[in-house]
């Protein structure tokens, strides 16, 4: 005949030798105690802990334990049930033989596993935004993708503009090529330009005085035009 209590004590002493700082004896009728269970450190310092509670049953180790979750940090709902139905596959497999510390073994690699998708999940995350910076800057370096759409639209204010350049050209050019205008066209061409300076003197009212004393009687002038040797510059110089 199988005797649990002896089973259960020796059982209790080795995990008390086993887990000396996280091992915790809650009541000894029935039998009840606390393993506090901490995953490996992840590479940012962070840890997941679950502190399991368990209950010896008077037939144990022919029947489970009872167990729950105690208390726990940086456990997500999702993964304490995960543990939840860790334990119950592994007390299924481990009945007739005492099992803390294979139940408190696999829930120990959960802990690490756990901590290593969390680790997958931030490089992971972290990859996808660097992807997205780096489509975003090759999008912004190739620029709008050609469509047949955008193309036309672009072709046609591409012509206006060229038109638009063409006609400023050529208005250039001709009024470059021009020809300037002598004195006698301008006149021939602008007849106000025969009384403009009569006007411009009546406008500023101005009276203009002329020294006729100044002048000499044409008549009186002789004038030899048919000499070779004519100078109008000595004419007068005979009075001295």
């Amino acid at each position: 005949m199988t005797d649990y209590s002896e089973e259960q004590r020796n059982e209790l002493e080795a995990i008390e030798s086993i887990y000396p700082d996280s091992f915790t004896v809650l009541s000894d009728e029935p039998t009840s105690f606390t393993i506090t269970v901490t995953s490996d450190a992840a590479e940012n310092g962070e840890t997941v802990e679950a502190t399991l509670k368990f209950t010896y049953v008077e037939k144990y180790p022919d029947e489970a334990p009872l167990w729950e979750i105690h208390s726990q940090e940086n456990l997500e709902d999702s993964d304490a049930e995960d543990i939840l139905t860790l334990l119950q596959q592994q007390a299924d497999e481990n009945l007739g033989m005492v099992m803390i510390f294979t139940l408190v073994t696999a829930v120990q690699e959960k802990l690490n596993e756990m901590v290593d998708v969390k680790k997958n999940r931030r490089e992971e995350e972290a990859r996808r935004k660097e992807a997205e910076a780096e489509e975003a800057e090759k999008v912004l370096f190739q620029g709008t993708v050609v469509t047949i759409e955008n193309f036309l639209a672009w072709k046609a204010k591409f012509e206006l503009e060229m038109a638009e350049l063409r006609r400023k050209r050529q208005k250039e050019e001709e009024q470059a090529g021009k020809p300037k205008l002598t004195g006698k066209q301008l006149f021939e061409t602008d007849h106000n330009l025969d009384t403009s300076d009569i006007q411009f003197l009546e406008d500023t009212g101005n009276n203009v005085e002329v020294d006729e004393s100044l002048f000499q009687d044409i008549e009186d002038l002789d004038l030899d035009e048919d000499d070779p040797d004519f100078d109008p510059l000595e004419m007068g110089s005979d009075e001295d």
